[in-house]
C-alpha cells in the first residue's frame, strides 16, 4: 500500500501467493468483548495451576513445570513432567480411557517432517529436548474447569501414575 502511494499509482504485483489473515468486523467485535473477560480467565487459570502445583508437590512421579519469579503465566497449557521411569503412552491411554482429556504438546521442532526435510534435522540432535519431550503431558486447563473436575483430574493422574499404568 505504501509503495503504491509513494509511486502515485494503483498498480501492484503479486510475486508469491500467501494467506489473507484479516478478521471480519464481527470477529473483531467478538474479540473485543472477550478481552473484557481476560483478567478473570487468567485469575481462574492461575488458581487452577496453584491447585495442581499443590497437589503434585506431594507426588514423586509428577513434577509441574516451574515458572520464574516475577513472571505472570497465562497457563494456556498446564504441563507436568513424569518421572523418566513412567511410560507416558500408558499413562496417556489410561487417562483418556477414564475420560481425562490429557494431551501431549509439543514434540521437539527438529523432529517434525518439515524441518527434517528442509534442514536435515534428525533424532539425536537435541538430546535434552528429546528426553524431556518424552516425559511431558498436558492436563486439562481452562477457566471453566470446576473444582470437582479438577479434583477428578488430580486424583486420577496420581492413581494412574502410582499404579504403574504407565
Amino acid at each position: 500500500h505504501r509503495e503504491r502511494e509513494e509511486k502515485g499509482t494503483f498498480e501492484y504485483e503479486m510475486v508469491s501467493l500467501g494467506y489473507n489473515y484479516r478478521l471480519s468486523d464481527v470477529q473483531c467485535a467478538l474479540g473485543i468483548s472477550q478481552l473484557k473477560k481476560l483478567p478473570g480467565w487468567l485469575d481462574r487459570r492461575e488458581s487452577i495451576a496453584r491447585s495442581y502445583d499443590a497437589h503434585f508437590a506431594k507426588d514423586p512421579n509428577v513434577t509441574p513445570l516451574s515458572v520464574n519469579e516475577g513472571v505472570r503465566h497465562a497457563y494456556h497449557l498446564y504441563v507436568i513432567k513424569l518421572a523418566e521411569s513412567i511410560r507416558r503412552l500408558g499413562v496417556f491411554r489410561s487417562l483418556r480411557a477414564e475420560g481425562i482429556a490429557v494431551n501431549v504438546h509439543y514434540m521437539p521442532v527438529h523432529l517434525h517432517p518439515f524441518y527434517q526435510s528442509r534442514f536435515k534435522t534428525h533424532e539425536g540432535m537435541c538430546p535434552v529436548a528429546e528426553r524431556v519431550s518424552a516425559t511431558i503431558l498436558s492436563l486439562p486447563m481452562f477457566a471453566g474447569l470446576t473444582e470437582e473436575q479438577h479434583a477428578r483430574v488430580t486424583e486420577t493422574v496420581s492413581r494412574v501414575v502410582q499404579t504403574g499404568a504407565g
